[in-house]
């Protein structure tokens, strides 16, 4: 039906080739490409040996626009779905504008010498995608993406205003690492010791990393220490649904992944400044990612789950309402479908969906940037539990957070 193109073979990447073979009647020629083309190979191997499926695959640095044009116009896709690094989405989209390609990604553009994130660089893309005809879908996995979907499906079914939300993500599994990142180290860290920010009355609140935690209940889990982070979510949710009061992002961390990630911190391990060694400039955070385990290399030993969801208040017909609504997902059952571990394949299943729907249904293609939120969740909670990511909700239950 249409060609893919997919940028990026870390663990995402993986996980969005093999979800793409396994609905070959939607992407009916697939190719991988990576900086480095072995990684694309090694995935090709599997998906082959796996699912009889061949993907072509091939090497590009999309750092440079004229490269990944080349790149594109050799393969000729339909859309291309970016899983690659947050820095190179706006030269990833800037080659899609030079060679007439749909655009998805799942995270949102921060500069690489500043730990900072946020959609405005992509959002001033708006103009240029609507006027070439072009679609770019931004921030499509779990979180960033199923959550704003969910929030959107709530606000559509459920409420006729939210006034709070809380986003609790989950990751209960055990990789028997004893320090290791479920996604790239060097993104993982760099969001979580940077401050903390919620949504609340009509403005931002800033807090010290990590200063907001409390316990939070799991479905099939239990209670988990739960912390507020800044997520990018936040940031087009609380523009795309002003009647929200507040809204957060809670994450939960064992306490050995903090010790582990203050001692870092206090090392200067972290540090996304250049220092000089031995005559050579190093990032330390660079250097920390080379020597942690990579996130892709987890799958095969994980045990436990994730839970990721939307808890949210407001009002229907007059009347106060809660909603939850959430997805577990198991990493050895991840593992055994697509050799990767629950938080690859909660990012890469959407992204996966998130195409698929550019590509068939014809509401949801059309010319422009968008955050997931902003098109019609029935389709994609629909697809959502057709491939891998199933939810369940719960309606006026005791919600854990003061209102």
């Amino acid at each position: 039906m249409s060609k893919v193109l997919i940028i990026g073979a870390g663990g995402v990447g993986s996980v969005v080739a093999h979800k793409c073979a396994l609905n070959s009647q939607v992407f009916t020629e697939i190719m991988l490409a990576s900086r480095t083309k072995a990684k694309c190979d090694k995935i090709a191997a599997e998906i082959l040996e796996m699912h009889g499926v061949s993907i072509e695959t091939a090497q590009v640095d999309a750092d440079i626009v004229s490269e990944t044009v080349l790149l594109i116009k050799r393969f000729q896709p339909k859309v291309l779905i970016n899983v690659a690094l947050p820095y190179q989405d706006l030269t990833i989209m800037e080659a899609c504008l030079a060679t007439g390609v749909h655009y998805l990604d799942t995270a949102n553009y921060e500069p690489k010498d500043v730990a900072k994130f946020e959609y405005s660089w992509q959002w001033a893309y708006q103009e240029r995608f609507r006027e070439a005809g072009l679609m770019a879908v931004l921030g499509c996995g779990f979180d960033p993406g199923v959550t704003q979907v969910y929030t959107a499906y709530a606000n559509k079914h459920h409420f006729d205003e939210m006034h709070y939300l809380d986003i609790i993500d989950c990751n209960a599994g055990d990789h028997g690492k004893a320090f290791a990142t479920n996604f790239n180290p060097e993104i993982n860290i760099r969001e979580i010791t940077q401050p903390g920010r919620y949504w609340e009355n009509g403005e931002w609140v800033e807090i010290p990393a990590m200063s907001i935690h409390k316990p939070i209940d799991y479905p099939g889990i239990g209670p988990k220490e739960s912390y507020v982070l800044y997520h990018e979510e936040l940031e087009s949710l609380v523009k795309n649904f002003p009647t929200l009061k507040r809204a957060r992002f809670w994450m939960t961390f064992g306490q050995a992944y903090i010790t582990h990630l203050n001692v870092l911190e206090n090392v200067g391990m972290t540090s996304i400044h250049p220092i000089k060694f031995k005559g050579i400039d190093i990032v330390p955070l660079e250097f920390l990612k080379a020597v942690l385990p990579a996130p892709d290399t987890l799958g095969e030993n994980y045990s436990g789950q994730t839970s990721i969801g939307c808890q949210i208040k407001g009002i229907q017909n007059g009347e106060e309402k809660t909603y939850y609504v959430w997805n577990n997902c198991d990493h050895a059952k991840c593992y055994e479908e697509v050799r990767a571990q629950a938080v690859s394949y909660t990012t890469g299943v959407p992204a996966m969906i998130g195409a698929m729907l550019m590509l068939t249904n014809e509401e949801w293609m059309k010319p422009g940037v968008y955050n997931v939120e902003e098109l019609n969740p029935d389709p994609f909670m629909e697809l959502l539990n057709q491939h891998g990511l199933p939810w369940n909700e719960l309606i006026n239950v005791e919600l854990p957070h003061e209102y």
